[in-house]
């Protein structure tokens, strides 16, 4: 029983120490496109600056359909230096529309959740 809870203590502790509690700046967590023509893909770029105090990693942008399409940066960001994450959005049906990109970095225990908005009118 000692083994296991010693055991368990070492994993907590590391676990502990293995996340950043930071969060990671962006200049802005929404965009509006305001009014967009149908069948007109639109893009927009989320900026982040790192001031973890050590390289970071994008482990991933996902959207919630695939009208969505985020892009993001594949080697790790340097310590003081910015990062893009990119979001087109496919304006293939007519209304408005809010769509959400969940960004989440290594070693950061909370991820981003970036807003896009707009209307998309016919023609």
């Amino acid at each position: 029983m000692k083994i296991i809870l010693t055991l368990l203590a070492i994993v907590s502790f590391t676990t502990a120490f293995s996340q950043t509690d930071t969060k990671v700046p962006f200049s802005k967590l929404t965009h509006s496109f305001g009014k967009i023509k149908q069948h007109t893909p639109v893009t927009t770029e989320f900026t982040f600056t790192n001031k973890t105090g050590k390289a970071l990693i994008v482990q991933d942008a996902t959207a919630e359909c695939g009208c969505t399409t985020p892009e993001f940066p594949k080697t790790p960001v340097a310590n003081g230096k910015t990062g893009t994450i990119k979001v087109t959005y496919n304006a293939e049906n007519p209304g408005a529309f809010t769509k959400k990109v969940t960004v989440t970095f290594l070693n950061i225990k909370e991820p981003v959740i970036l807003t896009i908005d707009g209307e998309v009118i016919e023609k």
